[in-house]
Formats: structure tokens, sequence, C-alpha cells
């Protein structure tokens, strides 16, 4: 079946696409610590993060319509958590009966509602410009050469690798069940879910176990390999030392200043 892979469109020949991974991994680092550490309350600040990330997202030239799929994919499960903050404790501003429960929509609900949606959906488009411009290979490499934990890459890298996989193991189940299932009653259908979670945990371990006796077999150490060496040359140095320093300008001048 055909996947969504998340590096779609990191063959395009863009300046984004063209720098070295660590610099973009730097990058996207930083910003998501300014974005993070920044009080909701100086909109100007987040004005400016939008205008950095959009920018850099025109100059990645990826398809705006790629990116808003992105984002409405993750933006629900944001929402689910954001929205039961507005019913927190202190000064009311709204009120509403669901059903037996009086419910209380007070300002510091609204004020961390808007903080974590805000923030979230700017470190998100952040992420997906990292994700969307960079090989998951490459990217991985720059994570191991970064120095993250090992075991961490390895697990990343065999997770994004296997899931398509499990998702057409899944599918094949599925396409099994529906050509034997004539009707029947729900908790029969609860049950053959139940067995089909069951099945696909079993050949899922013992194909973990098959894959990693292969890859051991043929020299596998752990370390992420590709055919193209990593370069940190002056195009990466000059993009890490312009846009952290806006960061950090932006951020000292919210905080200190403002």
């Amino acid at each position: 079946m055909e996947h969504s892979f998340i590096d779609r469109y990191s063959d395009l020949n863009s300046f984004i696409h063209k720098l070295d991974p660590r610099a973009k991994i730097i990058t996207t680092l930083v910003f998501v610590l300014a974005v993070v550490i920044t009080p909701v309350t100086h909109w100007q600040a987040f004005v400016c993060y939008l205008v950095l990330v959009v920018a850099l997202l025109a100059l990645s030239e990826v398809p705006p319509t790629y990116i808003l799929k992105r984002s409405l994919v993750i933006v629900p499960f944001v929402l689910t958590i954001a929205v039961f903050n507005i019913f927190r404790a202190g000064e009311v501003v709204a009120g509403f009966h669901l059903w037996q429960w009086q419910l209380a929509v007070t300002e510091e609900g609204l004020l961390v509602f808007c903080n974590v949606l805000v923030k979230a959906v700017l470190s998100m488009l952040m992420l997906i410009l990292l994700s969307s411009t960079t090989n998951f290979t490459t990217l991985m490499k720059g994570l191991e050469q970064l120095r993250m934990p090992r075991v961490m890459v390895m697990i990343l890298s065999f997770a994004y690798r296997y899931i398509f996989v499990l998702t057409d193991e899944v599918m094949r189940m599925r396409r099994a069940r529906d050509s034997r299932n004539v009707g029947g009653s729900n908790l029969r259908q609860i049950r053959t879910v139940g067995n089909m979670i069951g099945t696909l945990f079993i050949r899922s371990y013992e194909r973990g176990e098959r894959v990693y006796a292969a890859m051991v077999s043929r020299g596998y150490d752990g370390q992420i390999r590709t055919l193209d060496s990593l370069n940190f040359g002056w195009r990466d140095a000059w993009f890490v030392f312009v846009v952290i320093p806006i960061l950090v300008v932006v951020v000292l001048v919210n905080l200190i200043i403002l």
C-alpha cells in the first residue's frame, strides 16, 4: 500500500534542503526552547516566531498543502489536551450546563489553553520543516553525530522503518477478517479484534527477532551509515549564526525589556 512518509519532499533542491542536518537540528531545538520559555502574554514574540518559521517554510519550497495536512493530523491531539485547561480554577469568564454538570470557563484557563495551543503549533511547524527537508536516514545520522544516545537513535530508526510493515500487516489481517465475516454480534467483533491485536503482537515480536538476527549476521553494530558523509560548511554556519541570534534577541527583548 502507499504510505505517507514524513520525508516525502526531502529530495527537493531548496536552500533549506542543502543544509547539514546538524545545523537544522540545532536550530530546531533552539527555536522550540525559545518558544517554550516565552510567556504567552508576550504576543509580539510569537508573531516574530511565526514570521520566522513561515519564512523558513517558504524557503524550503515544501507545498503548503502538505504542511497543512501534517498540521491537521497533530492539532486534534493538542486540542484534546489543551481544552480541559479552560475549566481550571480562577476568575470565571463564562459558564454553561452539560447535562447535570455546571462548567465554568476561567480567565486563567483560557490563558493556559492559548499557551499550550500556540506553542504546540509553532513547535509543530518547525518540526515539520525539519522532517520534510531532511532524509530520515540522514536525520538519524545527524542525531547520532550530535551525541544523542545510540539506543534512542536505533529505536527511532526501527520504529519509523517497521511501522509501515506493521501497517501492511494490519491491513492484510483486516481484509482476511472482512472476507470471512458474515455478520455477528458486537461481542464477536470485539473478540475478533482482540485476537487480531494478540496475533499482531506475536508476529511483531517474532519478526523483530528475525530482523535482529539477520542484521547482526551482516555486521550491524548500531551505527547509522549513509553513502554521503555529513559536511558542516560555511552555508550551515551562516544559517546557524543568523537564525539563533534572532531567536536570542527576541527572547531577551521580551523577557528583559518588555
